[in-house]
């Protein structure tokens, strides 16, 4: 695909070769995240943070990435603090704030939302999340890690195992990221939940039309003992009808160190989109193994910056003048200290 001015609405829109061109330029990007160098190749940008619904990692992720390249943030941050309280339309919202950035990152809770405001937009609009529809840049950013723990053990993204686990039904992570999967060859994917929570009947027949070996269990023991990555993900109770029925399911399928030590490999990778439900009764992925090597979580939010931050470079043509516009850290880092 041509980046340059382009929309990254849904994973949908990547062939395999694009895949690899936003890797690499991520790969280019560690310096820059580990605060190693500094560049100011989008000095004068400014990034349009709209986000409509409750987040953290993917708002900031997104702004501090902008940042990282020399660009500046503006943020709006609940439907409450802007003009659609008000009965704005997304055309009207679009279209003004367009006007006021170089590229929007958007969330709202609604499927289809962001493709709708992106039509109206003047400037390249980023997918954020779309109600339980994609997040095309936490696939993104999920596909970067898995390749790069794999390759930690001389492996590829093709013909590797991972098990899903947990709300599948409403997780978008799962629904892009199996998505992406579609690409690469010889994947063998265990989905593991409750019957009522299962992957959509369309996602898991993509998968299996694109060649890959596809199970379903709701028994996690079993389903994590020969696979290279364990995928958890939380309930998504804000896709429930009500609390009580979200809370049917909260903390069935629960990972700590004794079952992963007991039923895994050694070298599996444990993986979550965050945030993860740390209350007693849900706890889907246990403290306990927060020491643990294969605990590859604060890893992926890592790699969410350098994933981020060649989007941006792509969208905006300078992923080839990034060095260019750099210069030496000035100031003490833990990541680079003086």
């Amino acid at each position: 695909m041509d980046f340059i001015g382009a929309n990254i609405l849904s994973v949908s829109q990547f062939e395999r070769g694009d895949i690899e061109r936003i890797f690499d330029v991520a790969d280019t990007m560690t310096p820059y995240a580990r605060r190693e160098k500094v560049t100011r190749v989008l000095e004068g940008a400014i990034l349009g943070n709209m986000f409509l619904e409750p987040s953290t990692r993917t708002r900031l992720s997104f702004g501090s990435a902008f940042d990282l390249l020399g660009g500046t943030v503006r943020e709006t941050v609940g439907i409450t603090a802007s003009a659609m309280a008000k009965g704005e339309s997304l055309y009207d919202t679009a279209r003004v704030l367009s006007g006021y950035s170089d590229v929007i990152c958007m969330r709202h809770p609604q499927a289809g939302s962001v493709a709708e405001f992106a039509a109206a937009s003047r400037v390249p609009v980023v997918n954020g999340g779309d109600g339980a529809n994609e997040h095309p840049t936490q696939a993104l950013l999920d596909l970067y890690t898995i390749r790069r723990e794999l390759e930690a053990h001389g492996r590829a993204l093709d013909d590797f195992r991972i098990a899903m686990i947990g709300d599948l039904r409403y997780g978008r992570t799962v629904h892009s990221l199996c998505k992406l999967l579609c690409l690469f060859e010889r994947v063998q994917i265990v989905l593991v939940s409750p019957p009522e929570l299962a992957m959509p009947e369309a996602v898991t027949e993509q998968l299996r039309e694109a060649g890959h070996r596809v199970s379903v269990s709701d028994k996690l023991e079993q389903s994590i003992s020969d696979v290279d990555i364990v995928y958890s993900t939380r309930i998504q109770e804000e896709r429930f009808a009500s609390q009580e029925e979200a809370n049917l399911y909260r903390g069935r399928f629960r990972l700590n160190r004794e079952i992963f030590t007991r039923h895994a490999q050694p070298n599996t990778v444990i993986m979550h989109p965050l945030p993860r439900d740390s209350r007693a009764e849900a706890n889907e992925l246990d403290t306990d193994l927060n020491e643990h090597p294969s605990l590859a979580i604060f890893r992926q939010t890592d790699n969410g910056l350098l994933v981020r931050m060649a989007l941006f470079a792509l969208l905006l043509g300078v992923e080839r003048k990034v060095d260019q516009y750099s210069h030496e850290v000035r100031w003490y880092s833990r990541r680079n200290p003086v």
